[in-house]
């Protein structure tokens, strides 16, 4: 993973972590979404995950999104002033303000096999660039990144334990594709620095 020159993540415990995940129709956004927040409460917090709800079609722009806390979350809301942004396809930077509403104390992952400094963003929160989708067509044969970007976030930010990611995927995709997912998701958490 290479990181962008910026300030450094330093958003302050004690409140509601908000994440939102851009991707496409069909690159398992909302499945991400919905494994991380199991995953957060695998690892103690509360969570929750949800999708934008509207038209949904294959290769189309979409939101996810998911939010920890220490207590229990009421705000059924989209996710509008994120402290994390996850972006499974960089060719959505150029079409969606992936930026827009993020925190300057956060963090943008963004799936490229480009260096953090090439990739151009208007943003002061910190940038990570990770080539999730090398990962997961080593790993899976196919470049659904979802899992390999979920181990990038579990070791960037550590709101979520690699154990109970694991431990997740495995529940959600079972068997042989199940370890793929996980192999993928581990080698991602590795390469964050």
């Amino acid at each position: 993973m290479k990181t962008k020159e910026t300030k450094e993540n330093k958003i302050p415990d004690n409140y509601m972590k908000q994440i939102r995940i851009h991707g496409r129709g069909g690159q398992g956004s909302v499945t991400m979404a919905s494994m991380m927040a199991e995953a957060g409460f695998e690892s103690g917090n509360y969570a929750q995950g949800f999708p934008s709800f509207g038209v949904e079609r294959l290769g189309a722009p979409i939101e996810a999104f998911v939010r920890f806390d220490d207590k229990e979350i009421t705000d059924r809301s989209q996710v509008y002033s994120p402290d994390y942004v996850i972006v499974q396809d960089s060719t959505l930077i150029e079409l969606v303000d992936v930026a827009k509403g993020l925190s300057e104390d956060g963090m943008i992952i963004i799936n490229s096999s480009k260096d953090a400094k090439e990739i151009d963003i208007d943003t002061e929160a910190k940038v990570l660039t990770v080539d999730a989708t090398d990962i997961a067509r080593r790993h899976l044969g196919r470049p659904i990144m979802n899992t390999a970007l979920s181990g990038a976030f579990a070791k960037a930010t550590g709101l979520i334990e690699k154990e109970s990611m694991a431990k997740v995927i495995r529940n959600t995709f079972g068997g042989d594709v199940g370890e793929k997912n996980v192999k993928a998701m581990e080698e991602a958490y590795r390469v964050v620095e």
